[in-house]
């Protein structure tokens, strides 16, 4: 009984997992999440979802919604207006990599890495990893056109 009652409970399991993480592109796959509304947003507000819906491959370094919440009051309503759209651009694309770089493809190292907005981020796998000052918190996150890796903060631009 409990073999049958255990074999069921595994298939009823397998169906409702995704079939692979994968099919999805990086936007999709952010909207899935759940964790991401405010990102998805200014991606919107931004005009990149066409982008990062693209081939890539690209690494997004994606703050959650409690990191844009730790912003000054008021912060993310200003970057999500019309006329602020080069600063959320800048800001936006400061956290992604033109390349699929993996955790395992930098741990225990130091870097400096080229970002799409132009600047290079500081990343440290030395303990864990920070990107800046924002701490990695889920790393590896595969997409079909990249990789997301989930950050405690929103990093700006020096």
């Amino acid at each position: 009984m409990f073999r049958r009652t255990f074999m069921s409970a595994a298939a009823a399991l397998a169906f409702a997992m995704p079939l692979k993480a994968q099919a999805a592109d990086i936007v999709d796959t952010a909207v899935a999440a759940g964790s991401f509304n405010t990102l998805v947003a200014a991606v919107q507000a931004a005009g990149l979802v066409d982008t990062l819906k693209g081939d890539g491959p690209f690494t997004v370094f994606a703050p959650t919604d409690e990191a844009f919440a730790a912003l000054p009051e008021g912060t993310v309503e200003t970057l999500l207006k019309p006329e602020n759209k080069d600063q959320l651009v800048a800001i936006l694309t400061y956290h992604v990599v033109p390349a699929k770089v993996m955790s395992g493809d930098i741990a225990g190292k130091r870097a400096k890495v080229l970002t799409v907005q132009g600047d290079r981020l500081s990343v440290n796998a030395k303990n864990g990893v920070k990107v800046n000052d924002a701490k990695v918190v889920q790393a590896d996150i595969e997409a079909s056109n990249g990789v997301i890796h989930v950050v405690d903060a929103v990093i700006l631009p020096e």
